[in-house]
């Protein structure tokens, strides 16, 4: 179990990251994959600056329950 929150506390982490700053227009990435007209999007999105945040917040109390477990 530990193991497992390790991995997915850094997956949220980096994930919410890469969507904070994606939707904070810092950093733009074209499309990996696509299933049909795929378009770049311009400019910064309030949605997923949020969805961002909120991510790499929930990935730190992940980890940050690891810590305060092993104090008590």
């Amino acid at each position: 179990m530990k193991v497992f929150k390790i991995v997915a506390g850094t997956l949220l982490i980096a994930l919410g990251l890469l969507w904070s700053l994606q939707g904070a227009d810092l950093i733009q990435i074209k499309p990996v994959l696509c299933v049909a007209n795929c378009e770049h999007i311009a400019g910064g999105s309030t949605l997923w600056l949020s969805i961002g945040i909120i991510t790499t917040v929930i990935g730190l109390v992940l980890l940050a329950s690891l810590r305060l477990k092993r104090r008590l």
